[in-house]
């Protein structure tokens, strides 16, 4: 309170800004309950504001999260990056907001004629799940990689695929063909067929990329998108070459380098130096056992764009700083 405001005064002003603030009364309501005409009592809001009586915040929870949104594409060189507030529900991964904010973002960055190619997985399939619907009769999905199996339903990509076609009413082109094949041959083979090779060649032309980013180590174990093929000796492969991450269907190390394994060659997937070519590719997960392969995704540059919720930015953002 400065020297000058008398303690009546200070009441007054007081009583004046409760009845404006707090109750919602217009200033001609109070002149008349007070007594004074209305430019006096205008005059005295103004005066409890000059004084600190009345203090105004413009505040909202959104400003938090751009700030942090602000240091994700300053720290990694991003286009863009989407943090969601915490609506943790006790389960792992990201949870509907951090879809909500992906969708929104994939919608935005890609237009009713637009070519969407996604990944398979359980966030992949969950930023499809949250989707506002729109009538784009001209939109084609298109698969970056194949199929995991039909033990994964809704998270694999055939039917990630033709979700998202439901949700933006167009079209859709599926990769129904194993995700790794048992031989180098069969793998050549099938990539070489015309509707696998211009199903890929679609998805390395799209404008929005969305993938998820898997975590790969010690206590973490394998992807179940991965486990089929994760055989003993590949794990042991990957460990010993410090794998922490992959992004559909590419091995990381904690540095973003791409590490070549037993089972690159027989992967049927869109190859990193494609995806690097898309104007923009999101990587979306959230949670703390992702924190590590989200770091080497975002330093790997083949993600332009992060959609995670806030602890996992915090989080994300302190591991950079450490490493």
């Amino acid at each position: 309170m400065c020297a000058h405001l008398t303690r009546e005064r200070a009441s007054l002003l007081l009583e004046v800004a409760h009845l404006y603030w707090d109750e919602d009364l217009d200033q001609a309501t109070i002149a008349s309950k007070m007594g004074y005409s209305r430019p006096t009592v205008s005059r005295m809001l103004t005066e409890a504001r000059r004084h600190g009586v009345v203090t105004v915040t413009v505040s909202h929870p959104i400003e938090r999260l751009m700030a942090l949104e602000e240091r994700l594409t300053q720290a990694f060189g991003l286009k863009e990056a989407r943090v969601a507030e915490d609506r943790t529900d006790g389960t792992s991964g990201p949870g509907a907001e951090v879809a909500r904010v992906c969708g929104d973002l994939l919608l935005e960055r890609c237009g009713p004629r637009g070519v969407i190619a996604v990944s398979n997985g359980r966030a992949v399939g969950a930023v499809v799940h949250h989707l506002p619907e729109r009538v784009w009769p001209e939109s084609t999905a298109v698969a970056m990689l194949g199929s995991a199996g039909e033990s994964f339903h809704l998270e694999d990509g055939p039917d990630i695929c033709r979700n998202l076609a439901l949700r933006l009413g167009g079209h859709y082109r599926s990769l129904p063909v194993p995700l790794v094949f048992d031989s180098l041959k069969n793998a050549r083979a099938v990539r070489s067929e015309e509707r696998v090779a211009t199903t890929l060649e679609l998805a390395a032309r799209c404008d929005v990329a969305l993938t998820g980013i898997g975590a790969v180590g010690d206590g973490l174990g394998v992807s179940p998108l991965l486990r089929r093929w994760m055989t003993p000796e590949v794990v042991a492969e990957c460990r010993a070459k410090g794998v922490v991450a992959h992004i559909c269907g590419h091995h990381l190390d904690a540095e973003g380098r791409h590490v070549h394994t037993a089972i690159c060659e027989r992967t049927l997937c869109l190859g990193l130096e494609r995806l690097a070519d898309i104007p923009l590719v999101i990587g979306v997960a959230a949670g703390a056992d992702k924190t590590t392969a989200i770091l080497a995704a975002l330093r790997s540059g083949y993600l332009s764009a992060l959609a995670t919720d806030e602890p996992t930015a915090r989080a994300v953002l302190a591991l950079a700083r450490a490493r």
